[in-house]
């Protein structure tokens, strides 16, 4: 399950840990933009909830300086020995550029080079070294984890994907289809090493809800917010969705929301967002994990009087 869950204060949320290990979950993700920081969340549920694995879907490779990054996660692993999973990523233009004022240039040199310097550094190494996005002069990480992290890396087309299956433990993706994970999570796969097994996994947005009309309506707006920013809308050119989505990219391009909005096929939206009752969201997630998906990571939108915190019994594994 992402957390925090949407609505709910973070100071609320022990209750909430204890009910998602008593229903039967196995993981808390966090993500990071424009709501809390990636750590503090996962950090409440190490000593709240100790049953839990922790992993973080994901903090960007460019917001924070390399040392602070790998404190950072140092830190989580050490609060929750083997299990903490370090997803780092390259987040997109907005969140970097617009509004952290951080150049977006070379994302896929960035999260190479970042995850040699967790590998690194984490190893206890003291590391000075001239990668090709920047410079450490003389680093050594002083809480060194009993347990190194694994280190997932986000990825949506080819070349982060190979990225992320020969030099990371594995993918984090998102906004595809159950169709589309066969493509992406093949792509992992064959990248690693012949003895290295990789995790993929897949965020997954859910609104537990028949009300199809109103939450297809609201879907638009998050896949109009997400799809239109340059790294998705070339993620659904790649998987193939040119013809379907042209409408919407033109009418963002031409700066008709409404019209983009009005563009979007029914059947996209029930590709990348699941939706209906409990057991045919049940059914549409399982269809994740049997395309290669490892771990299927919540998202639950309160669309069409979904209440968040129900949703976890009504989602619970079966």
């Amino acid at each position: 399950m992402t957390i925090p869950l949407s609505n709910v204060r973070l100071h609320q949320h022990r209750d909430i840990f204890r009910r998602l290990v008593d229903s039967g979950y196995t993981d808390v993700w966090s993500a990071e933009s424009s709501a809390g920081d990636g750590f503090t969340p996962l950090a409440l549920a190490a000593a709240w909830a100790p049953e839990l694995r922790l992993g973080t879907a994901i903090v960007p490779a460019f917001t924070r300086g390399p040392a602070l990054l790998v404190q950072s996660a140092a830190s989580m692993a050490d609060a929750a020995p083997g299990r903490f999973v370090m997803g780092v990523g390259s987040s997109s233009n907005v969140i970097v550029e617009r509004w952290n004022d951080i150049p977006f240039e070379q994302p896929y040199q960035k999260c190479r080079d970042v995850i040699r310097f967790l590998k690194a550094a984490m190893g206890g190494e003291k590391v000075t070294e001239t990668y090709e996005t920047f410079d450490i002069k003389g680093f050594r990480l002083d809480l060194v984890p009993e347990q190194a992290p694994p280190i997932v890396l986000a990825a949506l087309r080819e070349g982060m994907l190979r990225l992320a299956g020969r030099e990371a433990d594995g993918a984090i993706t998102n906004w595809l289809s159950a169709e589309d994970a066969t493509k992406v999570s093949a792509i992992v796969h064959d990248a690693a090493p012949d003895d290295a097994e990789r995790e993929v996994v897949a965020r997954l947005f859910v609104c537990p809800s028949t009300n199809t009309d109103e939450v297809r309506a609201k879907a638009r707006f998050a896949i109009a917010a997400y799809l239109n920013v340059p790294v998705y809308a070339e993620f659904h050119r790649w998987l193939g969705r040119d013809e379907s989505l042209a409408g919407m990219w033109d009418a963002w391009k031409a700066g008709d929301r409404k019209a983009a909005l009005a563009a979007i096929p029914d059947s996209v939206v029930d590709e990348i967002f699941i939706h209906g009752s409990p057991d045919e969201c049940r059914d549409h997630i399982d269809r994740y994990v049997d395309n290669g998906i490892d771990t299927p990571v919540l998202t639950v939108f309160d669309f069409g009087g979904v209440d968040p915190v129900a949703a976890i019994e009504d989602l619970a594994p079966r």
